[in-house]
């Protein structure tokens, strides 16, 4: 259901949360309702970039950035083809656009595309309830019939958690496409789409890579039909506990040695694959400013994240795998959590957060050119 941006701003709207905390604010984007998972994100620009993250399907965004909007939305920055947030929360979204590039307002993206908004609530209020409360389903309601606070609560009670949720397959490519190498081409590249953002396979493609994303349901056959000089498995949604099917391809590229390299939900993957649990973590990480120790080089890093799941491996030992040793290779400074892994005895390593920054710091770019000098090393 979509309205007016006048209209809109003016209709009475609701947040509800699972534990009956009730904020009171006016649509914004499209009116009707929605359901998600309530997460915040602490990145005070890229909120194009944000949106378009096939990661936050099935997800309610809250800003914690006061002001949003004021850039607008162009037809170059989206990270996917469409908006893939369920929701979207802000305090104080901006009333023109100001920027050479915009080509529309973001609440009118919202209204085209369908996505429920509620804008004027203390959205600072809202964050620190889900930090100490945790992520937790949520439903917005707007319009002029908006149902009593009992049944909007029912409601969200009644959606799905994303715990357990099996989501990948429902974000990514249907079909395989390639994207080319930018000038000489010196490697190929199978890029498993569990998820996967338009920048990332432009971020090897600029490194002379041949990227062949795949759906998430290819097999390790699919993979190796493209004779990949390496193979990438992406970030995506859901629960990694549920992606056994990801995991079982992923053991097949460790057993044959090939070059690996994973992001987010691939580092997850790589973690199950080499035997760790997953766990959820109490309310996420996500947004472009989160510090990050390499701890192969001891260089700390300002990076993006999206992540609500974690990998539960051992920060204090290499651990021993059936594929050979396995290290904790980067861990956040907020919280320990581990945010990235690597093989010792084989071409293998993964982060949890975003290397290709789109939106955010370009500190962790080096990982593409680590990825390059394993399939470097692997050729000669």
């Amino acid at each position: 259901m979509t309205t007016s941006t006048r209209g809109a701003a003016k209709t009475p709207a609701v947040l509800v949360l699972e534990d009956g905390r009730i904020f009171r604010g006016r649509a914004y984007g499209a009116v009707g309702e929605t359901f998600g998972e309530a997460v915040f994100s602490t990145g005070m620009t890229g909120y194009q970039e944000t949106l378009t993250d096939p990661s936050y399907h099935r997800q309610v965004v809250v800003m914690t950035a006061p002001h949003v909007g004021n850039t607008g939305v162009n037809d170059e920055d989206p990270e996917s083809a469409r908006i893939w947030v369920s929701g979207y929360v802000v305090r104080d979204p901006a009333r023109v656009s100001s920027n050479w590039r915009s080509q529309r307002s973001l609440d009118e993206e919202l209204r085209n595309q369908g996505v429920v908004g509620i804008q004027g609530i203390d959205t600072r209020a809202l964050t620190r309830h889900l930090r100490e409360s945790g992520a937790m389903r949520v439903g917005i309601f707007s319009g002029s019939a908006l149902p009593d606070e009992g049944t909007m609560l029912a409601e969200v009670r009644q959606q799905p958690e994303m715990k357990g949720a099996d989501l990948s397959a429902e974000v990514a490519t249907k079909e395989t496409y390639v994207v080319p190498a930018i000038g000489e081409k010196k490697f190929t590249v199978a890029a498993v789409d569990l998820g996967i953002k338009g920048m990332t396979p432009h971020r090897m493609a600029e490194r002379g890579i041949e990227v062949h994303v795949l759906p998430a349901t290819a097999t390790a056959e699919d993979v190796y039909a493209v004779n990949p000089d390496g193979v990438f498995f992406s970030n995506g949604p859901g629960d990694p506990a549920t992606a056994d099917h990801p995991v079982s391809v992923m053991q097949a590229v460790l057993e044959r040695k090939t070059p690996l390299f994973g992001i987010c939900f691939g580092n997850q993957i790589l973690g199950r694959a080499l035997g760790f649990g997953t766990y959820k973590l109490k309310y996420g990480h996500r947004g472009i400013n989160q510090p990050v120790q390499d701890r192969t080089t001891g260089k700390v890093e300002v990076t993006a994240h999206n992540h609500g799941f974690a990998v539960d491996a051992p920060l204090d030992k290499v651990s021993d795998t059936p594929y050979g040793r396995a290290e904790v290779s980067h861990v956040c400074l907020n919280d320990q959590v581990v945010e990235g892994l690597q093989l010792l005895d084989q071409p293998a390593f993964s982060v949890q957060y975003h290397p290709e920054a789109a939106a955010g710091p370009h500190d962790a770019a080096y990982l593409f050119d680590r990825f390059v000098s394993l399939m470097e090393a692997e050729r000669a």
